[in-house]
């Protein structure tokens, strides 16, 4: 059942989401244990570092790491239409500005080498091709380029039975509650259950084209922060220092 819920289609997940799209706050505060805000505050503060002109928030959903970010500095991309909408609802409430547009991330309408920082939050282990989907995003990264993708994992250390247990048990049973869409709150704890762990997300990010690829387990390992660069190439590096 658990390999069944998470082997789904982009269109079934799509669909999915946009039933789920008005509780889906609520959702990541559960399965974070009450932490996905402070995370958001560590990938803005790694954005700030990175000091970009352009940053794209992929699987940008309801908005909340796109309006972490200073204002007017992102833009955000998802292909739940639903999602996109709590996003603009919440961005007028707080006055701020935050573009918005529909599209799959294996296939972002963006030319080659466009942004400076590309983020994700919560959304690479939704992708249908997870290689081709990290590699869509490496293409429109300019060269020396940033990717920060914030993700839950499968806590490690001497907690790591109990955080594991409150993913699997809790979220299911509290989105019956308030939903009445028990599936769609049980794929998405089986969805991290059958993602790759850190050290195999790192390498499939290497191997997407990235250098400089480090991961930070966050709370125990709930999540972790994946961190790339695109490389420079010697042509553009020649350009950049002349």
């Amino acid at each position: 059942m658990r390999e069944e819920l998470a082997a789904k289609k982009a269109g079934e997940i799509r669909g999915m989401f946009g039933r789920i799209a008005p509780r889906y706050d609520l959702l990541n505060r559960v399965l974070s244990l009450g932490r996905d805000v402070s995370w958001r505050r560590l990938v803005s503060r790694r954005v700030a570092a990175a000091r970009p002109a352009r940053v794209l928030d992929v699987c940008a959903g309801t908005g909340d790491l796109a309006l972490a970010l200073p204002d007017g500095l992102a833009a955000g991309v998802d292909f739940c239409l639903p999602m996109l909408a709590v996003a603009r609802r919440k961005a007028a409430g707080r006055g701020r500005r935050l573009p918005l547009f529909a599209a799959d991330a294996l296939r972002l309408p963006i030319p080659n080498a466009r942004v400076d920082v590309v983020t994700v939050a919560f959304g690479v282990r939704n992708f249908e091709d997870l290689e081709a989907g990290l590699a869509e995003l490496v293409r429109v990264l300019r060269p020396g380029g940033t990717l920060l993708v914030l993700e839950f994992s499968r806590p490690r250390g001497p907690l790591a039975p109990l955080l594991e247990w409150w993913v699997r048990t809790i979220p299911p049973r509290i989105g019956r509650l308030l939903s009445g869409d028990p599936e769609a709150y049980s794929y998405l704890p089986a969805s991290v259950g059958t993602f790759p762990d850190t050290d195999a997300l790192c390498r499939t990010l290497t191997h997407a084209g990235l250098e400089e690829v480090k991961a930070t387990a966050l709370t125990g390992g709930v999540a972790s922060l994946y961190e790339g660069v695109r490389p420079v190439d010697l042509k553009t590096r020649a350009r950049e220092d002349g």
